[in-house]
């Protein structure tokens, strides 16, 4: 899962979705970061087995919050009550995204979830568009849904689609208050409260589901190096990129994660897609990519991460 750039408004420049000379670099980072997310959930897949899906989720939560916390060292006093309660929606809703979506992972293909939780942040832009180009955009998703249940979803496990799609409605909240976060604490200091506040709520349900297995030194190596691709890594990617480029173009760019959550998972999981799937995959990304543009567009409404 990307740390969204809303958390860091301060960081995105002018926005504008034209590249300009010299985001080639950006661009890369973005890339680089998207890739670093995917192929971390595919190894956080081959962890199941040793820890359970909670467990992986509660070990990447617990090591990335340490990692966040020791390197951005947050302020905790001066801040009011709304501040605190914001960042622990914040948490609350990142626990709960990635419990569903590595539940998701389990069960149905790493590219198949992704594309299905990308609906989440596309349903929100949509809506946030209000213009009626952006329908063409939601039937277009729409359209590859239903290639991907090929017609109803027990060809994918309903059960793994249906976390999936949860893990998408999710992603649209992650999205709205890491926006409000980012308003409320500087730099980076309320992702890493708000991480901190995940993995304490992740704790008890690792626990239960993986016990002692969560401190095998081979697991927590496994578990550290999925913490540093999935989370901190990306973010700094991410945050160097938003300096120099467009957020639209970060946005559409972003919109590329199925494809490499596809990759990740032919690559290191052996997750093959037939074509169908693949067409599937190609139609959500392009209605990501057009229902962004159609938010950048002169005229459209006004971004509802703001």
């Amino acid at each position: 899962m990307p740390e969204t750039a809303a958390a860091h408004p301060a960081a995105a420049p002018p926005r504008g979705g034209v590249l300009r000379r010299g985001a080639l670099g950006p661009v890369a980072l973005v890339v680089a970061g998207g890739m670093s997310v995917q192929f971390g959930a595919a190894i956080a897949v081959m962890l199941m087995p040793r820890a359970g899906a909670l467990g992986v989720v509660t070990l990447r939560l617990v090591l990335s919050a340490v990692v966040l916390l020791a390197v951005c060292r947050p302020r905790l006093r001066g801040h009011t009550r709304a501040d605190w309660g914001t960042v622990a929606a914040f948490g609350a809703v990142m626990a709960a995204m990635n419990v569903l979506f590595y539940q998701a992972a389990d069960r149905i293909p790493l590219g198949v979830a992704v594309t299905l939780e990308v609906l989440g942040p596309l349903t929100l832009s949509v809506i946030a568009s209000r213009r009626l180009v952006s329908l063409v955009w939601a039937g277009l998703a729409l359209a590859g849904v239903a290639l991907l249940g090929g017609g109803g979803f027990d060809r994918l496990d309903p059960v793994g689609a249906a976390f999936a799609l949860s893990a998408g409605a999710m992603w649209a909240g992650y999205i709205v208050f890491s926006a409000r976060t980012g308003r409320r604490f500087p730099q980076a200091d309320g992702l890493a409260l708000a991480m901190a506040v995940g993995a304490v709520l992740t704790l008890p349900l690792g626990i239960a589901e993986a016990g002692s297995k969560l401190l095998v030194p081979s697991t927590l190596g496994l578990a550290l190096g999925v913490a540093l691709l999935s989370s901190v890594l990306p973010y700094t990617l991410e945050l160097l990129a938003l300096r120099r480029l467009p957020a639209p173009t970060f946005a559409i760019l972003m919109s590329l994660e199925p494809a490499i959550a596809a990759a990740a998972g032919f690559f290191l999981l052996r997750q093959a897609l037939s074509f169908v799937d693949a067409l599937a995959i190609a139609l959500v990304i392009a209605a990501s990519m057009g229902a962004v543009r159609s938010q950048a567009a002169p005229g459209a409404a006004p971004d509802a991460k703001k």
